[in-house]
């Protein structure tokens, strides 16, 4: 059985810019300065966890007790008033007749809401999955290979979709064939270019290219 395994920022959600800007904009007042395109290339595919102590390592001291919380309030409400489905994801999925699930870096409650606003958790159930679930996040392949056994799928049967290098890594590190998405709107030539140079088997920059990628990699029934 083929598995298709779905990152969700910047692959099913377009969040990534909305993302970044809302963390920047919270630790700007901490005297931590750093470009959108900066941030996209420390932090895409990170944990939060990992996020964090890259973070702290460069203030050089804990970060606020609060940060959290301002951070996650702020974002909520963002994707609340205009977070949007990524172009074409729904007819893509639609037009694969293999299972899917979500396997991702934030959290739970992150999770459910961009897939609730953007109406697109109906396709995927409770077969959504978290970095919080396992010890290490990407690009180590915990989490996928986590997703793949709650999934009653062999590592080798599976198909991963992601947007960022460490998702890539940890997608070949776990064994599967892995897809590189580069059609976000915080996506550009250079990080196609960067996707493919981290293993991608292959790299799309629309939606409507998914369906044909994941059959021409004649992933094993």
């Amino acid at each position: 059985m083929t598995l298709l395994i779905f990152d969700c920022d910047g692959v099913l959600v377009d969040s990534e810019v909305m993302a970044h800007q809302t963390l920047l904009d919270v630790l700007a007042p901490l005297g931590f300065s750093m470009t959108l395109e900066q941030s996209f290339g420390v932090f895409a595919g990170r944990s939060l966890k990992d996020t964090l102590a890259v973070i702290e390592q460069e203030l050089g001291r804990p970060l606020p007790a609060d940060i959290l919380e301002q951070s996650r309030d702020l974002l909520f409400a963002r994707f609340r008033a205009g977070l949007k489905p990524v172009a074409g994801v729904a007819d893509a999925i639609a037009a694969l007749p293999y299972p899917g699930c979500v396997a991702s870096s934030s959290s739970p409650d992150r999770l459910h809401l961009a897939l609730d606003v953007t109406r697109l958790a109906p396709l995927f159930g409770a077969n959504v999955f978290s970095a919080t679930q396992v010890v290490n996040g990407k690009p180590a392949p915990d989490l996928f290979l986590f997703a793949a056994k709650k999934m009653k799928t062999e590592p080798r049967d599976c198909v991963v979709i992601e947007d960022s290098v460490f998702g890539i890594a940890a997608g070949r590190a776990a064994g599967m064939q892995v897809i590189g998405f580069a059609g976000a709107a915080h996506a550009t030539d250079e990080l196609a270019q960067r996707l493919s140079a981290a293993g991608a088997h292959r790299v799309i920059r629309a939606m409507k290219e998914l369906p044909a990628c994941v059959q021409a990699l004649k992933v094993p029934e």
